[in-house]
């Protein structure tokens, strides 16, 4: 019998939850830790959709990225809420959200992997947090920028920098704060999301590429690859794929 606590500790041993960072919420948010799993969901996040999907699929448990709770004003549970269609349906959840961001293998991890960066390193940022940096061969920004919306599958958004692009600093999902670690750093580009435009401007006077690919482009790349290290792990007991195809790129 596989439980509900021996995935978390196996997650947990991949992608510590004390390396999050400390305003997160990571671990069993929801359910039984002692409760037998019959198959799990594996998603960027745990909506009314996912839920749907994994009572279709016979599955208990869901493996998320974003955390199922995260504010700190959680005050009531009601019917319609995400929170009450799992505990009625029996249904946990473990999600990984930050440690999974900087863990070996994790989501930057990957992003680098899939844009073909080389030399990838980790990088550690002034806050702490833990960035990955590499080396690229497509020196043009233009051309880079083609290159992450064919790999990324959504529309680019970016600036280009005065020189041409070697050295790349890495955060998925919202990182457009680093531009500044990436000046500092001595970086040509920074491949991130949810970019403000005064994080443009930023870019634009200190002449460094920016590139924005989206929250979710950026950081969902993880469902595949975790899934198939779960299903490695864990042999015949069956582990899905959800993807929130009410979020859309045009």
């Amino acid at each position: 019998m596989i439980t509900v606590k021996d995935i978390f500790d196996y997650l947990n041993m991949l992608y510590p939850v004390d390396t999050a960072c400390d305003f997160d919420n990571v671990g069993i948010l929801a359910g039984d830790s002692k409760s037998a799993v019959t198959g799990a969901v594996v998603a960027l996040d745990c909506d009314a959709g996912t839920v749907a999907f994994a009572k279709e699929k016979g599955a208990n448990l869901i493996i998320t990225h974003h955390p199922v709770i995260f504010s700190d004003g959680l005050k009531t549970v009601t019917e319609n809420d995400v929170v009450y269609k799992l505990i009625t349906g029996g249904i946990s959840v473990i999600s990984m959200h930050t440690n999974l961001d900087v863990g070996v293998g994790g989501i930057n991890d990957e992003l680098c992997r899939l844009i073909e960066l080389k030399n990838i390193k980790p990088y550690l940022a002034a806050d702490g947090y833990l960035l990955k940096c590499g080396k690229t061969d497509i020196s043009d920004a233009d051309r880079f920028a083609a290159f992450l919306k064919s790999k990324l599958g959504c529309a680019i958004r970016y600036v280009a920098g005065k020189t041409p692009i070697r050295s790349v600093l890495v955060c998925s999902g919202s990182g457009g704060g680093y531009i500044e670690e990436a000046i500092k750093g001595g970086f040509d580009a920074l491949v991130t999301a949810d970019v403000k435009q005064h994080q443009f401007i930023t870019a634009i006077n200190a002449g460094i590429s920016l590139f924005d690919g989206g929250h979710y482009n950026t950081e969902n790349i993880i469902v595949a690859p975790l899934c198939a290290t779960l299903r490695a792990k864990y042999g015949d007991l069956p582990f899905f794929e959800f993807y929130n195809e009410k979020i859309k790129t045009v």
